[in-house]
C-alpha cells in the first residue's frame, strides 16, 4: 500500500460504505480466545492492521488462526498454546500495545508472559502501571528487564478487590481477562463500561465466565477453573462510523454507513444534530448528511461512556471549522490530543489550544500543564497543504480536511490510517473522492 496520496478536495462525498467490527473490540476478543480450551469463532472481523498483528502474536504462541477476510470470519484454536520467543514477540508487536493484554490469559495457560516495550498513538502518556498493578494484585510477579517485562504466576492467580483511579478501558479489559479464571471472587470499582467492554463481557460469558455489571461502575467476577471457546459476531465500529459521518458534514456530502448502529452512538448523534448535521436511522445502517445552510458552533466535552467519545472528537473538529461562531472542545480523556490541529491551522483553520479547562467542569488535566482545550473559530475556508499523518485518528481527520479543502493536498503516512480503517482507500473511491496514489 502507498504511504503517500494526493487529494483533490472541495467536492462532496456521496455514496454508501460498509463498517464492520470495532477495532477496539475485535483485537481483545481475539486475545480472549487464549482463555478457552476449545476453538472460537469471531464474525464481522475487519481487515485492518491490528487484526494482522494480533493474529501473528497468537500464532507465535501456538494458536491456529484461520481468517476468511472476505467473509470476515476468524477461527482461533488455542489447544496447543506454548511460550513464544521474546525476540519474536518484540519484532512482531512493533508499536502495538496489544501484548499487555496477553498477560492474564498466558499466566493462566502457561504460568508466564512477556511484554515488549510498548508504543502506540502519540496522543499522550499511556502508562502500563494500571495493568502491572492489577496483575500484581492477582499474585503475578513482575520483573522489569531491559527489553521488556517478564511476568510469572508461581502460585497461580487469585481474585482481588481493585479500584481504578480512572475508568480506564485497557485496565478494565486486563482485569476481566485475568479475573475470569482466577481463584475466588474479583470486584472492580470505577470500571470502564464502554460498549466494547460490554461486548467483551458477552464473549467471556459465552465461554463460561460469571460476570455481573452493576449500575455504579462496579464489575464482579466469580472465577472459574476452565473456559471453552465462543461463537460471536462483533459489534460494529462506532468510531469509524462517526469518522465518515464527520466527513459527510465537512464536505457537505451524503454518506450511508452500512453497519452503523444507533445504540452505541447516541451521544455522537445528539452532537451531530446540534452542529446542524442530519441523519436517518435504518435497520442496517445510518445515513449521515449535510442538509444545507450554516453549521452551528457548540461547546463539547469528551468523557468516558456514556459521554462523548474521545475518538469522535478529532474528525468532528474538522467539521467545526465550517461552523458559524466559536466552538469549544474540552478533552478530558487523553491529555495531548490536539496536536493534529496544527496542520488544520496550516490549511486555514483558526484553532487555539489552551491549558485551562474550558468545558463545564474541571478535569484531571487542568492543573498539569497540558493543552487539552480548543477554541475553533468558523467558518474558515480550508486550502490544500502538504500533510503528514501523526496518528490513527488525527490522520483520518487530516484526510477529511484535505477532502474538504480547495486544491490538491499531499497526505503522507497513510499506512497509519490502515491500522483502524478497513479498505479506506476503496471506500474513498466509492464515495467519489478525487485522489491518486504517489
Amino acid at each position: 500500500m502507498a504511504d503517500l496520496i494526493y487529494v483533490d478536495g472541495g467536492s462532496p462525498l456521496n455514496g454508501t460504505i460498509t463498517v464492520r467490527g470495532a477495532k477496539n473490540f475485535v483485537s481483545k476478543a481475539m486475545v480472549a480466545a487464549l482463555l478457552g480450551e476449545t476453538a472460537s469463532e469471531l464474525r464481522n472481523v475487519p481487515d485492518i492492521r491490528d487484526v494482522q498483528v494480533v493474529s501473528g502474536l497468537l500464532e507465535l504462541h501456538g494458536v491456529k488462526v484461520d481468517y476468511d477476510i472476505k467473509a470476515g470470519i476468524l477461527k482461533l484454536d488455542p489447544s496447543n498454546v506454548e511460550s513464544a520467543h521474546v525476540a519474536d514477540i518484540d519484532a512482531h508487536a512493533g508499536a502495538s500495545r496489544i501484548p499487555i493484554l496477553f498477560c492474564g490469559p498466558l499466566l493462566h495457560r502457561l504460568g508466564e508472559a512477556f511484554i515488549p516495550d510498548l508504543g502506540g498513538c502519540r496522543i499522550g502518556d499511556r502508562p502500563i502501571d494500571f495493568h502491572l498493578n492489577i496483575l500484581r494484585q492477582f499474585g503475578a510477579v513482575v520483573d522489569k528487564q531491559a527489553n521488556g517485562i517478564v511476568l510469572a504466576a508461581p502460585n497461580g492467580l487469585k481474585g482481588a478487590k481493585i479500584e481504578l483511579p480512572y475508568p480506564s478501558v485497557g485496565a478494565t479489559e486486563q482485569l476481566l481477562m485475568t479475573a475470569v479464571r482466577a481463584e475466588g471472587i474479583t470486584e472492580l470499582s470505577n470500571a470502564a463500561v464502554e460498549p466494547e467492554i460490554l461486548d467483551l463481557i458477552n464473549v467471556l460469558q459465552k465461554m463460561g465466565a460469571i460476570i455481573t455489571v452493576r449500575t455504579d461502575r462496579v464489575i464482579r467476577i466469580e472465577g472459574v477453573p476452565t473456559l471453552k471457546g465462543y461463537s460471536h459476531t462483533a459489534l460494529s465500529d462506532r468510531i469509524e462510523a462517526a469518522s465518515w459521518a464527520s466527513a459527510a458534514l465537512a464536505t457537505k456530502g451524503d454518506i450511508f454507513v452500512e453497519g452503523a448502529s444507533q445504540p452505541e452512538m447516541t451521544a455522537f448523534l445528539n452532537t451531530f444534530r446540534k452542529v446542524g448535521g442530519e441523519f436517518e436511522i435504518k435497520d442496517h445502517g445510518i445515513r449521515f448528511y449535510h442538509p444545507g445552510g450554516e453549521l452551528n458552533s457548540i461547546v463539547l466535552e469528551t468523557d468516558v461512556h456514556p459521554g462523548f467519545m474521545t475518538d469522535w472528537q478529532q474528525p468532528l473538529v474538522v467539521a467545526l471549522t465550517q461552523a458559524n461562531g466559536l466552538s469549544i472542545v474540552h478533552e478530558t480523556v487523553y491529555e495531548n490530543r490536539f496536536g493534529f490541529t496544527e496542520a488544520l491551522n496550516g490549511m486555514g483553520a483558526q484553532i487555539q489550544v489552551y491549558k485551562e479547562c474550558l468545558g463545564g467542569t474541571e478535569c484531571r488535566f487542568g492543573q498539569r500543564n497540558f493543552h487539552h482545550s480548543a477554541v475553533i473559530a468558523g467558518p474558515t475556508p480550508l486550502k490544500a497543504a502538504d500533510i503528514e499523518v501523526p496518528d490513527l485518528r488525527g490522520g483520518f481527520s487530516h484526510l477529511i480536511a484535505a477532502l474538504a479543502a480547495e486544491g490538491r493536498s499531499s497526505v503522507k503516512g497513510i499506512q497509519l490510517i490502515d491500522r483502524g480503517y478497513e479498505n479506506f482507500m476503496g471506500k474513498l473511491e466509492a464515495l467519489g473522492a478525487k485522489f491518486e496514489m504517489a
